[in-house]
C-alpha cells in the first residue's frame, strides 16, 4: 500500500482533479481516508441516480469517502452549511473549492479497480481485479 496526499486550491474542481490526479499517479485502485476543506459550490446527486442538487453557498467539507482508480471514481461527500446542517450525495463535477481541499489517498497495490455494468442494478458497477 502507498499513500498519496495532495491539496487542492482555490477554483479547483474537486472531482475533476481527483480523476486527474488518479490518471497522471496511474493509480489502479484506492480508497479516501480523509478530505476536508471548504467550498463554494457543492454539486452532489441523490441516491436515484438522476437528481442533481445544487447549493450555491460556502460549505464545509465534513467527510468524503469512496473509491478512486483510474477507470472509475466513486464518492460521496457531505458538507455542512452555515446553519451548521449537513448535506451529502454522490459527488458530481462541479464541487468548486473556497479556500483548499486536503486529500489523503491509500493506493491498493495488490487490485484494481474496474467498471462492469450490473443489470440488476442498471449502472457500472466497481469490479475488483487482482494485480
Amino acid at each position: 500500500m502507498k499513500t498519496h496526499v495532495f491539496r487542492l486550491h482555490p477554483g479547483d474542481d474537486l472531482k475533476m482533479c481527483l480523476e486527474d490526479y488518479v490518471r497522471r499517479h496511474e493509480i489502479s485502485a484506492s480508497v479516501i481516508l480523509s478530505c476536508v476543506g471548504s467550498l463554494r459550490k457543492l454539486r452532489v446527486r441523490d441516491a436515484s441516480g438522476v437528481n442533481i442538487q445544487e447549493l450555491l453557498q460556502e460549505c464545509e467539507i465534513v467527510s468524503a469517502t469512496g473509491t478512486a482508480g483510474c477507470s472509475r471514481i466513486h464518492v460521496h461527500i457531505s458538507c455542512s452549511r452555515e446553519d451548521l446542517s449537513v448535506i451529502g450525495g454522490h459527488l458530481t463535477e462541479g464541487c468548486i473549492i473556497k479556500t483548499t481541499a486536503e486529500i489523503v489517498l491509500l493506493e491498493l497495490e495488490s487490485v484494481s479497480f474496474e467498471k462492469e455494468y450490473d443489470p440488476s442494478t442498471g449502472y457500472n458497477e466497481l469490479k475488483i481485479a487482482a494485480k
